[in-house]
């Protein structure tokens, strides 16, 4: 997911939308309940209208026979756009990462419909073949590159792997922020390792022609909590309801639309699951040690 400017985008989001939810939390009833005929739908990791386009027009299609609705593609150009719309009513759907999840519950009280499972979606932390380092918790006083801040593979798993280490966030170890570069770096020793998502490692190994012969996993952390289908709290819950049985129903053919996504390889062997706010409380964790926690 891109999460360019996090922390400055996400307290600006948490000045904008403190008075909405107080506001809309006193007058939820206010909300007319009638269903509405046409569902407009956002994805958080897609930025602009043509990429958008390109990756999701056959999934609007085959969701909205689905659902028997018309289905409007949102673009927007980062979650806190897509959770600003939801919480106005503007926008009714979204699917977003689970680091983005957290937020936009917190904020917006977004309604989780369901799951979408990203299989092998972990994180690993690597270090040089040659290295001395063994263990995460050798990392200590350490540099360490990771994707983008708020990345969910490629920044809060790893802060969690390190956490479990014995490793303060805020302290222990230096933060490298350098995306596509990471690898790189690690190989001619400008960093000391690498915490990234395990698919994106593979994928920098093919586009720079690396091996894995180069480097040494010394960590690996757990599944990651899975993406999310996510509708506005303005939607009636009868219609939440027909919509996450609908998908349950046909959930073969609409993650076969998904694939047909230029960029959504990440989704083979995908299945739709319940989505339990509990299994995001790991992110939540991580948040507060890094000192985010007046983001809930």
């Amino acid at each position: 997911m891109k999460r360019r400017h996090f922390v400055g985008l996400s307290l600006l989001f948490v000045a904008s939308c403190s008075t909405t939810v107080n506001q809309s939390n006193r007058s939820s009833s206010s909300f007319p309940v009638s269903e509405p005929e046409t569902l407009e739908f956002a994805v958080t990791d897609v930025q602009g209208a043509e990429d958008l386009q390109q990756n999701y027009q056959t999934f609007r299609t085959v969701i909205g026979e689905v659902l028997e609705k018309k289905i409007e593609l949102f673009p927007v150009d980062n979650y806190i756009e897509a959770a600003v719309a939801l919480q106005s009513g503007q926008l009714k759907l979204a699917l977003t990462g689970p680091s983005e999840y957290v937020i936009m519950r917190a904020r917006t009280n977004a309604v989780p419909i369901i799951a979408i499972t990203r299989p092998d979606y972990h994180s690993i932390i690597l270090v040089r073949a040659n290295s001395e380092i063994k263990s995460a918790a050798q990392l200590k006083g350490k540099t360490i590159a990771m994707w983008e801040i708020g990345a969910t593979g490629g920044h809060l798993s790893p802060i969690k792997i390190l956490l479990d280490a014995g490793l303060n966030p805020q302290s222990d170890f230096k933060i490298s922020m350098l995306g596509i570069k990471g690898l790189q770096a690690l190989k001619k020793d400008q960093v000391d390792a690498l915490a990234i998502g395990v698919n994106r490692y593979k994928d920098l190994l093919k586009t720079d022609s690396l091996s894995t012969k180069d480097f040494r996993i010394i960590a690996t952390g757990q599944p990651l909590p899975n993406d999310l289908f996510v509708a506005s709290s303005n939607l009636p819950n009868t219609l939440v309801e027909e919509i996450r049985y609908r998908l349950v129903e046909n959930q073969d053919k609409l993650i076969e639309a998904i694939l047909v996504g230029k960029d959504n390889d990440k989704y083979q062997g995908a299945k739709l699951v319940p989505a339990n706010d509990s299994d995001y409380n790991m992110i939540r964790e991580v948040y507060k040690a890094i000192g985010q926690g007046n983001l809930f």
